[in-house]
């Protein structure tokens, strides 16, 4: 299985064995995630598994999801995703809770979340322009200035980099390094700072740089 669904819970350091030296970790709830489905290639086309995290009473979801999760014997979850499997012949079972045990032996992942919503943001703030000079009467220190010519093309071209909304959106951090994981606790310490807010909901599944590395082409 490539992933699991967590919970961030904020940031820390820990100490280096070996070194003594401190890293800075975020750490991430992962609990026990409840296998509602498994997808195989004969009925679907392709092999994966529906993970679910975190309880939800019945009266504040669907019938249609309080449905497929009874299905299995599974409460209903409040977040729900697909996570493809590590090889098609893997043996997994509706109803059986995933750990953090899964990424023992991992050194690198990726984190997908939600960034921090920032607002309208200008120029600089978005786009990390640079500002204009403040002396011999120039007025345009912050501002965009030229967006396009006048007569060709009389238009301003899709894409142009402008102020507008920033964050809020799904970020994807890839290849940050595992210190460790703490099964008993249901914790995983993921080196340097993932997207999202605090207790705010990411996805982590192993990083396609460390199975490039290895050579696996599954």
């Amino acid at each position: 299985m490539q992933g699991l669904i967590g919970k961030k819970i904020g940031m820390t350091r820990v100490f280096e064995q070996e070194t003594g030296k401190s890293v800075a970790v975020t750490v991430i709830q992962v609990g026990n995630n409840i296998v509602h489905q498994v997808k195989t290639i004969v009925n679907d086309g392709y092999a994966a598994v529906q993970l679910g995290y975190g309880a939800i009473a019945e009266n504040k979801t669907t019938k249609a999801i309080t449905g497929h999760c009874k299905k299995h014997g599974n409460a209903p979850t409040r977040v729900m995703r697909e996570f493809a499997l590590d090889f098609a012949e893997e043996q997994v079972q509706p109803g059986s809770p995933i750990g953090p045990e899964l990424f023992e032996n991992v050194k690198l992942v990726d984190v997908i979340g939600i960034s921090k919503g920032r607002g309208f943001a200008g120029n600089i703030k978005r786009h990390h322009f640079m500002r204009g000079r403040e002396s011999h009467g120039n007025t345009n220190v912050r501002e965009h200035g030229s967006i396009g010519s006048n007569t060709y093309p009389a238009h301003v071209f899709k894409g142009l980099r402008m102020a507008g909304h920033l964050g809020n959106g799904q970020v994807t951090t890839r290849n940050l390094g595992l210190f460790g994981i703490d099964k008993k606790a249901g914790l995983v310490f993921i080196k340097g700072a993932v997207p999202g807010a605090t207790r705010g909901v990411v996805f982590i599944r192993k990083s396609k740089q460390e199975k490039a590395d290895r050579g696996d082409r599954s």
